[in-house]
């Protein structure tokens, strides 16, 4: 993941999209970028959890550490037998001296995107709401006392990344996906996305994961669409109730996912929702 990508059409297939994205350069949150180098600054004194915390809420910093890690186990699979499923465990895995000699001073999203201040609105926004929704099925999942939590957390906070990595790249067919959709309410994300790119978000991003050997359990979690899956059925309300509340909580689609938060966890509708605002 290297060079500087910026597409101005579609790509002619899901092969040539996942190529142009497995090996283009990925920007983080310029917080993480800023406290990276400080914590470089000051490496004697950096653990694995502390690193992890630090990118648990930038899912693109996340995604390029967990796809390191899974390029290091292809080149030393006799020495690195374990395939780490959240980016603490990675890390623990990595050593912090190998992790900050891999990882030089990050490039930021306001540098990807400068002078496309719609594009990096965008970015932003879907980048709030993964953070979000990472939070809202890790409440879910200790509620369930889910020994999986940490990695239905990064499901979560994954589950949009070639959404992001769309923004980040192609940010003006981003856009045109964003003014089909808000021009028409009643037009599928799936059918926008495959009228102007020719393939679907959600396709590219599960051969994305296939291509960068991302751990299996990660993968089944943030691409199933089996609701009867109690992990699954965590992330994608999770992920449903940020989409809908991103922009408040009058939304129509808001009382179906309560009703369907309260019965996953047990709890009343009025319990449910007051233990979304507490992790809001």
């Amino acid at each position: 993941m290297s060079d500087r990508l910026r597409l101005n059409a579609p790509l002619p297939s899901l092969d040539a999209w996942v190529e142009a994205f497995a090996t283009a350069e990925i920007p983080v949150l310029t917080d993480t970028a800023e406290t990276l180098e400080q914590m470089r600054a000051t490496e004697d004194d950096v653990d694995a959890h502390g690193l992890g915390e630090l990118m648990s809420t930038d899912p693109l910093m996340t995604l390029k550490v967990l796809a390191h890690v899974s390029e290091l186990r292809r080149s030393h699979s006799a020495g690195l037998h374990a395939a780490p499923e959240t980016v603490t465990a990675a890390l623990v895995l990595m050593g912090i001296t190998p992790f900050f000699r891999a990882f030089g001073p990050q490039p930021t999203m306001e540098e990807a995107l400068a002078g496309h201040d719609e594009a990096l609105i965008g970015l932003s926004r879907v980048m709030q709401r993964a953070e979000r929704a990472s939070r809202y099925a890790l409440a879910f999942a200790a509620h369930r006392a889910d020994p999986d939590a940490a990695i239905i957390h990064s499901a979560a906070l994954l589950h949009d990344f070639a959404e992001m990595l769309l923004w980040v790249h192609a940010p003006d067919l981003a856009l045109q996906i964003a003014t089909l959709q808000a021009a028409d309410r009643t037009l599928r994300s799936a059918a926008a996305q495959r009228q102007v790119l020719g393939v679907t978000l959600a396709d590219l991003e599960q051969a994305l994961m296939k291509r960068w050997r991302l751990p299996e359990l990660l993968t089944r979690i943030t691409g199933n669409k089996d609701e009867r899956d109690p992990q699954v059925r965590c992330v994608h309300l999770a992920v449903r109730v940020a989409r809908h509340t991103a922009r408040g909580w009058d939304d129509a689609g808001v009382p179906d996912d309560l009703h369907e938060i309260a019965e996953l966890l047990n709890l009343s509708e009025a319990h449910a929702l007051k233990l979304l605002h507490e992790f809001d």
